[in-house]
């Protein structure tokens, strides 16, 4: 079996002044046939989400699953063969890996979906797209701006297909909402407020021996070595929300967390998909002592180079509220929760979709006007793109620049000052402390860079 870097030299040899098209896509399972899908990362969010709304559709064979968890690994077997069973009627064996790099390797395999913490999604995205698969992404889209930055830049290069799954984009409420914004239904826009919770602190906890069926040394992968203990990974016992979503190790809360899905609304409904903002500030709270240091309670403040200013606050009921000089409009997720411990508004009776005036609501969008793309589901619609290679609801650049907006919310948490960003540059304006934590040191042999090594 080929090592890592022989797999990864290779496969960029094939990037020179051409796209990467496997040679299955043009024979007996071309588009239009069953997607052979296999999936990274058998935790909460595969199982709850990802799986089973990718699984439902006719045109696709989950065939393969891994995780470096192998209790986890064998968990999400049962569960994709059970489910086949019970819903298929059918006998559907899958296999197992708990190396995602020899997943890649299989040929049977078309795409990939990475439901894995927020430290392993930018790099097993780029060698997938290396090895000439597509590739669904749990949001957000990277770690660090950098890493988000050379993620793109592969998609683009190698041509595969890249669905962010930033879900409330095929949600008809979202579309609505950003369709009437863009046509000038509130006006000329000047404010959004986005609703965002914090994370709570947590005590202390104590080391702990790594289970034997966690390969603990991979999962920390390119972030520093640090002691295991349940509390820092995932529960051994059962799905609930795992404890890595409030290490900053691993992720920076819930800035990126709901925050990926909130702004990315927001940019949708700016037409500022492919930018950012370029001045922002903002403050935050962090725990001083404990297990969990993620940020707690914080207000940001964005402005954009069209006039927009953005705040981003716990205080905000959570969703988007887009003000203009003629009205506002809010839109959120209602009472859905796509597990059970997401974060919902506190009055369940708020409305999905709400406006100043109701009148504004039911404004049609003419034939001459913007129109968004619609999509009724964000795996059908990547199932969709596959097949049309045409690019999905979601793809590689605006899920960075959507993660961008967040990553940058977070600098801005730790710098006492005002920021000024060159979204074209991708770079703080004369401010080297800043532009110093755009990327985080990565652990060798894990992480994107070693990737160009």
């Amino acid at each position: 079996m080929q090592n890592r870097r022989t797999f990864v030299k290779n496969s960029l040899l094939g990037l020179s002044g051409m796209v990467i098209i496997p040679s299955r896509i043009l024979g007996q399972r071309a588009p239009g046939n069953t997607i052979q899908i296999g999936q990274i990362g058998c935790g909460r969010i595969a199982r709850s989400h990802d799986l089973p709304e990718t699984m439902k559709y006719n045109d696709t064979r989950v065939m393969a699953v891994c995780d470096l968890d192998s209790k986890r690994a064998q968990e999400g077997k049962q569960f994709v063969e059970t489910w086949y069973k019970e819903n298929r009627n059918s006998v559907h064996p899958v296999s197992v890996y708990t190396d995602y790099k020899e997943m890649l390797e299989n040929p049977e395999i078309d795409a990939v979906i990475i439901s894995t913490p927020d430290h392993w999604h930018a790099q097993p995205a780029m060698e997938a797209a290396l090895a000439g698969k597509d590739i669904y992404l749990q949001k957000p889209a990277s770690l660090t701006i950098k890493e988000g930055r050379q993620m793109s830049d592969i998609l683009h290069r190698t041509g595969r297909i890249l669905q962010i799954g930033s879900q409330q984009r095929s949600w008809t409420q979202f579309r609505v909402a950003c369709e009437l914004v863009r046509n000038g239904r509130i006006g000329n826009v000047h404010t959004i407020k986005i609703g965002l919770p914090g994370d709570p602190s947590g005590p202390e906890e104590p080391e702990m021996p790594v289970p034997e069926n966690l390969d603990y040394e991979m999962w920390l992968g390119p972030t520093p070595y640090v002691y295991y203990t349940e509390k820092r990974v995932h529960p051994q016992d059962g799905y609930s929300r795992p404890g890595w979503l409030r290490c900053e190790q691993f992720g920076a809360g819930m800035i990126t967390g709901w925050g990926a899905h909130h702004l990315d609304a927001a940019h949708w409904g700016m037409g500022t998909e492919y930018t950012g903002p370029v001045e922002i500030e903002a403050t935050a709270e962090f725990p001083t002592s404990g297990l969990w240091d993620v940020h707690g309670p914080f207000k940001v403040e964005a402005k954009y180079a069209n006039g927009v200013t953005m705040h981003v606050s716990g205080e905000y009921p959570n969703g988007v509220r887009f003000e203009g000089d003629e009205g506002w409009i809010f839109v959120t997720r209602g009472n859905y929760t796509a597990t059970a411990s997401d974060p919902i508004a506190e009055d369940k009776n708020r409305k999905a979709l709400d406006a100043s005036d109701p009148k504004i609501l039911q404004s049609k969008i003419k034939d001459d006007e913007i129109h968004l793309m619609v999509s009724e589901e964000q795996h059908r619609n990547w199932l969709d793109s596959i097949k049309s290679r045409k690019p999905p609801i979601a793809p590689a650049e605006v899920g960075h620049r959507s993660c961008s907006a967040c990553l940058l919310s977070h600098i801005a948490m730790k710098l006492p000052r005002r920021l000024h960003w060159d979204p074209q540059q991708e770079r703080f304006i004369d401010d080297d402390e800043a532009n110093s934590m755009l990327a985080r040191p990565q652990r060798w042999p894990y992480g994107t860079d070693y990737i160009w090594s």
